[in-house]
């Protein structure tokens, strides 16, 4: 595998939402970076398929599929990190789910409830079963959950998106407060748009959709994965030691204007 800095080199991280899109990326690039990774998604045909790609290219990885509202399933992820790896270090809590379409008093109560599920009760899921493992190594550790420009400002995504990601910002600084002094950083990335499976899909249904998105932004063009997944490794690397409870915006500055 090709060794780019090794800002990772000796560490276990888990990703969730591995199975495409900006989990993939990150997966792949951390695991270049010498991170043994466990990958989490629902789709598992997927995950080895990555997997395998991983370990061809000189890493390590181990699988778990699995739904991040479901918090066994979060159990096993973690508890595979332990079993294979000796421990966690580092988890990109990334998985997420959105959708276009109707205002908010047309909008159904069920995609609220998956929209806040997915977004918010997975990355809390995630953070209570990973921080007592970084705790009991006490060696501290880092943590990077996935926020949008939703998190920031009302996007025109649905609302229950905009304020799931809004919420996934909230726990990180909270996270971020309450285990600063015992060496675990927390972070958010502010994501912009980006090409990936959900939001190619949602093209296809309504094309203007791909001007819309980038319209605000300073760079009006469509981020790749790996251009997010460079932001998160440098989160869970030492090369940020000193930057928690953060908000990192990735969006080609559309959150800046």
């Amino acid at each position: 595998m090709e060794d780019r800095t090794g800002s990772l080199r000796g560490r276990t991280v888990l990703v969730t939402g591995a199975s495409s899109g900006i989990g993939a990326a990150a997966a792949t690039l951390f695991a270049a970076e010498g991170a043994a990774v466990v990958l989490m998604a629902r789709r598992e045909e997927r995950l080895r398929a990555l997997a395998e790609e991983i370990a061809a290219a000189g890493g390590r990885a181990a699988v778990v599929a699995g739904d991040v509202t479901v918090p066994a399933d979060v159990d096993r992820a973690v508890g595979t990190a332990v079993r294979d790896f000796g421990g966690l270090d580092g988890a990109f809590n990334n998985a997420g789910w959105g959708s276009i379409g109707s205002e908010l008093h047309e909008t159904d109560d069920a995609v609220f409830d998956q929209i806040m599920d997915v977004n918010v009760r997975g990355v809390w899921n995630c953070l209570k079963r990973e921080i007592p493992v970084m705790l009991r190594q006490g060696g501290g550790g880092a943590i990077v959950n996935t926020s949008s420009t939703a998190g920031v400002f009302a996007t025109g995504a649905v609302s229950p998106y905009v304020a799931a990601k809004h919420a996934v910002l909230g726990l990180t600084r909270a996270a971020a407060a309450e285990y600063g002094q015992r060496g675990i950083r927390v972070n958010a990335l502010v994501v912009g748009a980006t090409r990936t499976e959900l939001m190619e899909g949602a093209i296809a249904r309504v094309p203007p959709l791909e001007q819309a998105a980038v319209a605000r932004a300073v760079q009006p063009r469509f981020a790749e994965p790996e251009e997010i997944a460079r932001a998160a490794a440098w989160l869970l690397s030492d090369h940020a030691s000193f930057v928690t409870g953060a908000a990192v915006p990735v969006d080609g500055g559309c959150s800046a204007v």
